[in-house]
C-alpha cells in the first residue's frame, strides 16, 4: 500500500501533470461562481478532454474541477447574496452579514480554509477506509455488486431534496435511457430507430451537458439582466482574523467536516442536506456560548458548512471508488470517465490498480490546497463574473456546450439530442424534480444490467437472495424507503392538522430545529432564483402523463428484442409504468385538493415566452453550424446575438465575438478537439 501511495505521488514530478490538475482548478473556481452551473457543470464542460489526453492525465483535470467547485460558490453567496448553488445558500445567514458589515473577506477568509481542510480530512478518511475495505471489497461477488448498484440508484432518488417519487421516476428514465444502442447482454442493438448515432447510445457528454448545461443556459439567454448589481460589491476586510477564527473554533472545522464525509459516504444525500447538517449542528453546539452570533454573522456559521461542502466531495470518493457507487452527480461524470478508459471501480480496481486510488487521493489533497490558495487571489475578479449580463455569457457559452458534445460521437445529431435533454432538465426544475438521480441512473444503468444478468444466469434465486450482505443491502432499501413514506405521511397529517397549504416535505429542516428550509433541489448546483414562477397544477400532469406514455411505448418496442435482450427494458419499463401511475395519481388528487388544474399566471407565461426565445436561438445556432460548419456558424451566431440580444455596440461585439471564434479555434489547434464542418464549408 505504501508503495502504491509513493508511486502515485511520483506522477506529479511531471510538470504537466501538474498543469492539468491546475487546468482543473481554474475551470471549477470560475464555473463555481456561476449559479446554476457548479460542481456537475464544471465536469460537464472538462469531459471532451478526455478523449485525447492519457487516463492520469484526464483523471487529474476533472478530479481538480471536483475538488474546488465548493470553495469557489460561496464568493457571490458572502460577497453578493446570491448563491452560485444550493448548498452555498447557507451562507447567506452568517456569511453575507458579516459581508454587510464590511467583513466580508474574514468570511472568504474562514471559508476558503475550512473548506480546504474539510477536503483533507476526507482524503484523510478515504485513505484509512482503504487498507480496511480491501477484504470486504474483493470478497464481493456480483449479486453484492448488482445490490449496492441498485441503493446507490435507488438512495440517491429517495434522499435527494425534492419529491422522492418523481426522484425515483427521473431515475427509471435515466436507467432507459441508459439502454439505448449495443445491450451489454446480447448482441442486439436497442432502441435506435436505425440510426447510426445511436448505435454507439447517446453518450454521457451529451446527457450531462444537456441536462446540465443547456438547461441552464435555456433558462438564462434571453435574459437581459445579470446576476447581480454593481452596488452590492461588498468585498471587505478581515482576511486574516477570519483564518484565526478557523483555528480559534477548529472543532467546529472537524464537526462539519465529520458531517460532511458521513453525508457523502450516503449516496444521494448531497451537497445541499450536508452543509445544513453542518449549519445545523454548529448552531446546536455553538448556541450555548456567551458569544453566539448566529444568524447574524457568526462565524461559525460560515465555517462548518464550508468545512462539511468539501467533506463531501472528498467522502463521495469512497463509495465511487470503492464499490463503483458514485456519491454525488459529478462523481457519476468521474465514473463514466474510469469507464472510458476500461476501468471498472470496485474489487478490480482495488485489486489490480491500487496506484490509481493513491493517484485520485493525492490529486484531490493538491487540488484542495492550490484551489484555496488560487481563491485568495481571485475572490474579486470571479465575484465580478455576476456583473456580467447573462446574454454576453451566454454568446460564448452555447459554443462551448455544443461544440464539447460533439467530441464523443463526432456526429451532428448529438446537438438535437443535447436540445431535448436541455429541455428536459428545464422541465425538472420548473417542476421541483431532481436530475442528479437520472444522471447517475444514466452511468451506472450498464453496469446494472450487466452484473443483474451474471447474478440470475450464475445463481438460484433463492441463493443469491439470501447472501448476507444481499440481505442487509435489501432490508436497507425498504427500511429508507418506508422512513421517507412515512416522515410524508406524518407531516401532510401536520399539515392538514394546522390547514396549512402542503409542502414538499424534504425541503425543511427537522421538527423542532431552528434551520431556515434547505433548498428544494438535488444536493448538486440547483439554485433557484427566489421569484421564479410556480407552474400550474396541469404542468405536473403533462409531466407525470408524458412519463407514462415514454415507458408503455418502451416496453412495447422492448417487445420486439431477444428473450435476453429485452429482459432488464421489461424490468425498467414496468418499474416506470408503475412509477408514472403512482405520480399521475398523486399529481390528480392534489390538483383537486388545490382546486383545479390553474392557470398560466402572468409570471409563469412571461418565462414561456423567455424559453421559446431561448430555443429559438439555440435552433438558430444549431442550423448554422449545420450549414457552414462551427467557425462560421459560431461567428455569425455570436454577432448577431450580441447586438440583438445583448445590446452590445458594434466594435466591442465584433471584439469578443473573434474572441470566441479564436479559443474555438485554439481548442482544436492545441487541444486537438474536433470542429464541426458544414454542408457548405
Amino acid at each position: 500500500m505504501f508503495e502504491a501511495a509513493t508511486e502515485a505521488l511520483s506522477s506529479f514530478a511531471d510538470p504537466a501533470m501538474l498543469l492539468y490538475l491546475g487546468a482543473g482548478v481554474l475551470v471549477g473556481l470560475i464555473i463555481g461562481v456561476i449559479p446554476g452551473l457548479g460542481g456537475t457543470g464544471a465536469v460537464a464542460v472538462l469531459l471532451p478532454f478526455v478523449f485525447v489526453l492519457e487516463p492520469n492525465q484526464a483523471i487529474a483535470l476533472i478530479i481538480g474541477a471536483v475538488a474546488v467547485v465548493h470553495t469557489s460558490d460561496v464568493i457571490t453567496s458572502v460577497v453578493l447574496g446570491i448563491p452560485g448553488s444550493a448548498s452555498a445558500a447557507v451562507f447567506l445567514l452568517d456569511g453575507n452579514t458579516m459581508a454587510k458589515k464590511g467583513e466580508g473577506g474574514r468570511a472568504l477568509s474562514a471559508s476558503f480554509i475550512a473548506s480546504t481542510l474539510g477536503g483533507l480530512l476526507g482524503i484523510v478518511a478515504l485513505t484509512l477506509v482503504i487498507p480496511v475495505a480491501r477484504p470486504v471489497v474483493t470478497a464481493f461477488g456480483s449479486p453484492e455488486i448488482f445490490m449496492l448498484i441498485l441503493l446507490g440508484i435507488f438512495l440517491t432518488a429517495l434522499l435527494s431534496q425534492g419529491n422522492m417519487l418523481k426522484g425515483l421516476l427521473i431515475a427509471s428514465f435515466g436507467l432507459a435511457l441508459g439502454m439505448i444502442g449495443m445491450s451489454p447482454v446480447s448482441a442486439e442493438y436497442r432502441y435506435t430507430f436505425g440510426s447510426e448515432y445511436l448505435m454507439e447510445g447517446i453518450g454521457l457528454v451529451a446527457v450531462a451537458l444537456g441536462i446540465y448545461g443547456v438547461a441552464e443556459i435555456i433558462d438564462l439567454v434571453a435574459q437581459r439582466a445579470a446576476v447581480a448589481d454593481k452596488k452590492d460589491m461588498a468585498l471587505g476586510g478581515g482576511w486574516s482574523k477570519g483564518a484565526r477564527d478557523v483555528f480559534r473554533y477548529k472543532g467546529d472545522v472537524l464537526r462539519g467536516s465529520a458531517v460532511g464525509i458521513g453525508s457523502g459516504i450516503l449516496p444521494g444525500v448531497g451537497a445541499t442536506a450536508g452543509a445544513w447538517l453542518a449549519y445545523g449542528q454548529a448552531r446546536a453546539i455553538g448556541s450555548r456560548k456567551q458569544d453566539a452570533r448566529f444568524g447574524k454573522g457568526d462565524p461559525r456559521g460560515v465555517i462548518a458548512p464550508s468545512a462539511a461542502s468539501n467533506g463531501i466531495e472528498s467522502g463521495a470518493l469512497i463509495p465511487t471508488l470503492l464499490f463503483g457507487v458514485p456519491g454525488a452527480a459529478p462523481f457519476a461524470l468521474l465514473l463514466g470517465v474510469l469507464l472510458i478508459f476500461g476501468i471498472q471501480p470496485g474489487p478490480d480496481l482495488i485489486e489490480q490498480d491500487l496506484d490509481l486510488v493513491y493517484f485520485i487521493v493525492w490529486s484531490f489533497a493538491i487540488a484542495a490546497v492550490v484551489g484555496a490558495v488560487l481563491a485568495f487571489f481571485m475572490a474579486r475578479p470571479l465575484a465580478k463574473l455576476s456583473f456580467v449580463r447573462f446574454p454576453v455569457l451566454a454568446a460564448a457559452l452555447v459554443p462551448l456546450l455544443f461544440m464539447s458534445g460533439f467530441q464523443e460521437p463526432l456526429n451532428l445529431n448529438v446537438f438535437y439530442v443535447m436540445l431535448a435533454l436541455g429541455v428536459v432538465g428545464w422541465i425538472c426544475k420548473i417542476t421541483n424534480i431532481p436530475r442528479a438521480p437520472f444522471l447517475i441512473a444514466y452511468v451506472l444503468a450498464v453496469p446494472l444490467e450487466r452484473y443483474y444478468f451474471i447474478t440470475v444466469s450464475a445463481f438460484e434465486p433463492g441463493e443469491w437472495m439470501t447472501r448476507p450482505f444481499v440481505v442487509v443491502v435489501a432490508l436497507l432499501l425498504v427500511g429508507v424507503t418506508g422512513y421517507q413514506i412515512w416522515k410524508r405521511s406524518r407531516r401532510s397529517a401536520s399539515a392538514s392538522e394546522n390547514q396549512a397549504s402542503a409542502t414538499a416535505p424534504d425541503g425543511t429542516a427537522p421538527h423542532g430545529s431552528e434551520l431556515e428550509p434547505v433548498p428544494e433541489k438535488e444536493g448538486e448546483a440547483e439554485a433557484e432564483p427566489e421569484s421564479s414562477p410556480t407552474p400550474p397544477s396541469f404542468v405536473h400532469l403533462l409531466v407525470s402523463g408524458g412519463m407514462l406514455l415514454f415507458f408503455i411505448a418502451g416496453l412495447l418496442l422492448a417487445a420486439g428484442f431477444s428473450d435476453t435482450g429485452r429482459l432488464f427494458p421489461f424490468i425498467v419499463g414496468g418499474l416506470g409504468v408503475a412509477l408514472s401511475l403512482c405520480a399521475l395519481v398523486k399529481d390528480i388528487r392534489e390538483t383537486r385538493s388545490s382546486g383545479g388544474l390553474g392557470r398560466v399566471g402572468a409570471a409563469f407565461r412571461d418565462q414561456l415566452k423567455v424559453v421559446g426565445i431561448s430555443l429559438a436561438w439555440i435552433l438558430g445556432f444549431i442550423w448554422l453550424v449545420l450549414l457552414v460548419g462551427m467557425f462560421v456558424g459560431t461567428g455569425i451566431f455570436s454577432l448577431v446575438f450580441l447586438l440583438v440580444v445583448a445590446r452590445m455596440k458594434p466594435l466591442p461585439a465584433v471584439i469578443y465575438t473573434a474572441v470566441i471564434v479564436a479559443a474555438l479555434w485554439a481548442l482544436t489547434e492545441f487541444a486537438e478537439l474536433m470542429a464541426p464542418v458544414g454542408w457548405f464549408l
